[in-house]
């Protein structure tokens, strides 16, 4: 299976420049059909990006901006928005223009359609993939899985750990691993994250009773507080007045029971912070998972997920 990895990747390697070094080794580059990538530095008013490939200027007519504009089917804002942007495309021809000055016409929608073709289509429930988050809504992060082509994960996927907005968790460039949770129709890939970052156990066993660490307060209950010390790991605390959402606080460790999945804490003071948020610590490090059991195994709960 050919892998195609988010745009942006392939726009500062050797290989990538080499292949945009001058007009015959663009010319080559369009013979063997070899994917390249460059900076889109204008969208004009028919919305044609203009391309800075050093060597000479590309174009990417409206319709060979992004596969689905031409039926309709993908909004323009798909094309607009990668103004300054890297954008990948194959070499579709080079021209010279009315003042004698070469130009190359690239096609982006026909690297989207190689990656759908040869990666997207072949992705299976219970693999795990490269992604690049690109935007950020209330519902979940939308992110970049192969040459521009967006999935979504939802944000109750993203961790154990309930958060209240996906920045919470994750930054815009940010580069991560994620799960194929399903494929659906037309080959929509449904993400999810949350499986990467651990099992209870595998995140507990990173504290120590009497330790007193950093967390985040996630959720005030009227019989309690729930504290994150890590993404995809919670524990409670007893109620306390004027403690808000969002708010970091420091938390001494009372007790570490795994059969009841309970993480017990004492609160000892809370502070707010403007900290980015970290970037995702992955336990698991191959390419496939067919199933993920979060609960410790003489737990009573089972909280886990099959990979059909």
């Amino acid at each position: 299976m050919s892998k195609f990895l988010p745009e942006g990747k392939l726009i500062d390697t050797a290989e990538n420049a080499a292949a945009m070094a001058n007009a015959a080794a663009l010319s080559k580059a369009m013979s063997e059909h070899k994917l390249l990538e460059a900076r889109a530095v204008i969208c004009d008013s028919h919305h044609n990006l203009i391309v800075d490939l050093g060597c000479m200027k590309g174009v990417i007519m409206r319709e060979e901006g992004a596969k689905g504009i031409a039926d309709g089917s993908v909004r323009d804002i798909a094309i607009i928005s990668r103004v300054g942007k890297p954008v990948c495309f194959f070499v579709k021809k080079i021209m010279t223009d009315s003042h004698g000055m070469p130009f190359a016409l690239l096609s982006r929608r026909q690297a989207q359609e190689a990656c759908e073709e040869q990666y997207i289509s072949k992705l299976r429930s219970g693999d795990i993939i490269d992604a690049t988050v690109t935007h950020l809504e209330p519902f979940g992060a939308f992110v970049d899985i192969g040459c521009g082509i967006p999935s979504l994960i939802s944000i109750d996927l993203i961790s154990v750990s309930r958060i209240s907005h996906p920045s919470d968790r994750f930054t815009i460039g940010i580069d991560i691993k994620a799960v194929v949770k399903s494929v659906e129709e037309k080959n929509r890939i449904v993400l999810s994250h949350r499986e990467l970052m651990g099992t209870w156990m595998e995140n507990a066993q990173l504290f120590n009773v009497g330790e007193t660490v950093t967390g985040i307060v996630r959720s005030v209950e009227d019989y309690g507080i729930f504290i994150e010390i890590t993404p995809n790991l919670v524990g409670l605390a007893e109620r306390r007045d004027g403690v808000a959402v969002g708010s970091y606080a420091s938390v001494y460790i009372k007790s570490i029971i795994p059969d009841k999945m309970k993480i017990k804490l004492v609160l000892v003071d809370t502070f707010r912070s403007d900290a980015p948020p970290k970037k995702p610590r992955y336990f698991f490090c191959g390419d496939h998972m067919d199933c993920f059991c979060y609960s410790p195994c003489d737990s009573e709960r089972v909280i886990e997920t099959i990979f059909d």
